[in-house]
Order: structure tokens, then sequence, then C-alpha cells
């Protein structure tokens, strides 16, 4: 389902030039679940920015589901996006000007789905525990609470891909473990291949592979549960 080959990105500052990513090989079969970890800096959440096409590599190719994303312009990558890839961001990332629902609602819509897609909003929004706050927006919601909406805008489309940049970053242990839950849960649910980059080996115990970057390079890459 993801294939890496040779990645390399790079940045330069104007004065030296910095090197994050120095040749990544990688290969993720369909269904599978792998954790990322390493220390800060390692990489790892530029790794996952490019394989979203969130940015680009300085060298290299990334085939999601047999498909080069290396090259796509932004026009292109964003219609990749909305049909293989959900995305959830460790800070939520939701339209404050929209409602719960609405904010569920905004993938189906933007893919011409808008109408049929409220039934599947609504029921995301119970299977996370907040048919009831549907109508609420996100300053009115907490932060755990507001995770749990990301989770199901992230599955709306049911993608085949999700990616999660330290999902349970900014919650509680208490409420991260409902978070986690739910978002396996759901992953299991509909079968999606899934990167979640995590600081906590207790999250990453529940992958089926765990990876290990450490100075732009995978220093390890387990393919056994911890």
């Amino acid at each position: 389902m993801i294939e890496v080959y040779n990645l390399t990105k790079s940045i330069d500052t104007g004065t030296h030039r910095v090197n994050i990513l120095k040749g990544i090989d990688l290969k993720i079969p369909r269904g599978q679940f792998v954790a990322v970890m390493g220390p800060s800096g390692s990489g790892k959440s530029t790794l996952l920015g490019l394989l979203a096409g969130l940015d680009t590599p300085t060298s290299g190719r990334i085939l999601l589901d047999g498909e080069d994303i290396t090259f796509l312009n932004e026009d292109q990558m964003a219609l990749l996006r909305g049909r293989k890839i959900g995305f959830v961001f460790q800070s939520y990332h939701l339209v404050p000007t929209l409602t719960a629902e609405e904010n569920v609602l905004l993938p189906l819509e933007l893919a011409g789905n808008g109408h049929g897609g409220r039934a599947r909003a609504r029921q995301l929004l119970e299977r996370v525990g907040l048919g009831a706050r549907r109508d609420h927006y996100p300053v009115q919601l907490s932060g755990g609470e507001q995770q749990r909406v990301a989770l199901a805008r992230a599955f709306a489309l049911q993608p085949p891909i999700l990616l999660a940049d330290e999902p349970t970053g900014n919650l509680d242990s208490t409420t991260g473990e409902v978070v986690l839950e739910l978002l396996l849960a759901l992953n299991r649910e509909q079968g999606a291949t899934m990167v979640l980059v995590t600081h906590e080996q207790s999250i990453a115990r529940c992958a089926d592979r765990s990876i290990v970057l450490r100075d732009g390079l995978i220093a390890s890459n387990e393919g056994v549960r911890w």
C-alpha cells in the first residue's frame, strides 16, 4: 500500500543545509498498522508529511496504492488525498466556524457527497460518542472531544490509508487512552493501512510493526509486536 524508495528531505537555511531524511526505504503492506518512533528531530513528522503529500521530497519516490505521488502537482495531490488518505493531527485542525457535524461532513462535501454524507457524518459522531454534541462548535468541546471529531472526519471517506501525527499528544493520559482505543477500533472496522507517529511505547506496542528513526535514517524496523 505504501512504498518509499531512497527518500531524502533537505532544507537550505541560507547559511547551511539541513538534511532531515537521509535515504529512507520502506514498504508497508495493505492493512498493516505501523508505529513510527524516534527522538525529536529524527524526521518522524517530516516523513509523515511527505507520505501525505503535504511536502515534496528532495529526492526519492513515494508510491501510494501503486500510484507515484512524487511529482504530482498540488491539485492532483489534493484529489488523491481526498480519495486515499485520512489524516489525524495532534492539534485537531477543526474549522472553528463549523459545528462538529459540519467538520465531519466537510470532506464528504468536497468529494461531492454532501447530501448523502450527512447520515455518514452523524453515524461516525455516534460511533465516537458525540452524537449529542453534533451541533456544538469546537470552542464548546474539550480537547478529547475535538480529537474525537477529528477522528470521525478522518474516517469520513473510508480512506485506504490513515496517517496520524501524535494524535494523543495534546491530551491527558486517560483521555488519550480513550481516543487511542477509538482510533484503533475504527481502523480495525475499516481495514485502513495506518502509519502513526508517537513518542509513547505503550502506543507502539499496539502496532503490528514499529519503526524507529534516528538522525534521518531507519535505526530499527521490527515486523512483530513488541
